[in-house]
């Protein structure tokens, strides 16, 4: 297995460009390569352009008929089917759609190929985590789920076992669905809860297909204006034991930066620095369960100057083995190219003053009054025992 870790990148993914008007700006991709750069990490991994997923590896996961509204839409966007979820305000037909959304997954799948066939240990590719997209319909700013196109990928390699954990703060709801009745695969989901956030799903109980699916869904749902603290403390109360207990062959993981107190778009607290933290800890979660086999994927992510870049950047050092320092100055030259690109000041460290960030384990006790406490314990009681795991 090769001991440098790929970067899946193509400038062509900066043409998944919904509109001026849209929150998914494409410039945060354009800032978040040009950060990679400026820290020279583009030198510490191999920088890897993938083929286009074609019809026969889109169709692993999406529905003939909706490839088809997709190619329509994209050869002319007034074309746009809304039943499949196109042409909505969340999801606006754009011409070239087809090409450049097929263009993204291609680099997630040929990623997880180059994983699982021992060519590279880690991948990254931020431009994907289109979580939401389902089988038959866009949905969420995702047109097709590049998440679910690696793991399915994974599985007609061989794969027995496929882990997917998602940090973003929307439900990782596309890839659940996908997946919901297979139980080689465990998704994972933390999430601001569905009664405050879209896409209104992710809740305890949803817990998989009864059957040979029970089980292999697990989400927990985290209160409003959860910080650090609590979202750290809830990652490590629940992921670490799920893989233990799972065995990982691939670690799959989903890194939407959308959980930062600067998103506008949600309702969590959470700095970079824990971030970053969830970004180590799913590295060494990797190495400890999955034989290093790890594919990190970006996600949501609409504070596209001051967080994306800097989160995103930190999970390329991570999974490079050339972490960047937290208090490290941000070179000029990148804080430049954002005043020309976007009239912003662009942030001056790759930390938000939060480094290291403590939190308590759950094995030191809980309090059942607490609410992010109350969250972890509903998707412990849920999800655990149906795997053979104490609540």
């Amino acid at each position: 297995m090769s001991g440098r870790a790929l970067l899946m990148w193509d400038e062509a993914v900066t043409q998944y460009d919904f509109g001026s008007e849209h929150p998914m700006d494409p410039v945060r991709l354009a800032l978040t390569m040009s950060l990679v750069r400026a820290y020279g990490l583009d030198r510490a991994v191999d920088v890897v352009a993938a083929k286009p997923a074609g019809d026969s590896t889109l169709r692993l996961v999406h529905r003939e008929d909706y490839v088809t509204a997709v190619r329509a839409a994209s050869a002319d966007p007034r074309h746009a089917d809304q039943a499949y979820g196109l042409g909505t305000v969340d999801d606006p037909a754009f011409a070239g759609m087809h090409e450049v959304s097929a263009l993204i997954a291609g680099q997630s799948v040929g990623a997880a190929e180059a994983i699982w066939r021992g060519e590279a240990a880690h991948a990254v590719n931020f431009s994907g985590g289109l979580h939401h997209a389902m089988p038959g319909a866009a949905a969420g700013f995702c047109i097709y789920n590049d998440a679910s196109l690696a793991i399915a990928r994974l599985l007609e390699l061989g794969a027995e076992r496929v882990a997917y954990v998602d940090v973003d703060v929307h439900h990782g709801d596309g890839v659940q669905a996908a997946f919901w009745e297979d139980p080689r695969v465990l998704t994972v989901s933390l999430h601001e809860h569905p009664r405050t956030l879209f896409p209104q799903t992710g809740w305890p109980e949803e817990t998989g297909a009864p059957g040979a699916g029970e089980g292999g869904a697990v989400n927990v749902a985290l209160p409003a204006g959860t910080g650090d603290a609590g979202w750290l403390r809830a990652f490590h109360a629940v992921v670490p034991e799920l893989l233990a207990d799972f065995r990982p062959q691939v670690l799959v993981t989903q890194h939407g930066a959308d959980t930062h107190f600067e998103d506008p778009l949600a309702h969590l607290a959470v700095s970079l620095d824990a971030q970053r933290a969830v970004q180590e800890a799913c590295h060494e979660l990797a190495h400890e369960h999955a034989g290093g086999r790890w594919l990190a994927l970006g996600g949501g992510g609409y504070a596209v100057v001051d967080v994306v870049p800097r989160s995103w950047t930190h999970l390329v050092g991570i999974a490079a083995h050339a972490p960047v320092d937290p208090a490290s100055v941000i070179p000029s030259s990148w804080r430049d190219e954002v005043y020309a690109r976007t009239r912003q000041l662009g942030p001056a460290r790759m930390t938000d003053g939060r480094w290291p960030v403590d939190f308590r384990e759950w094995a030191e006790g809980y309090d059942p009054a607490d609410r992010l406490d109350q969250a972890v314990i509903a998707t412990r009681k849920a999800a655990f025992p149906l795997r053979g795991l104490l609540a």
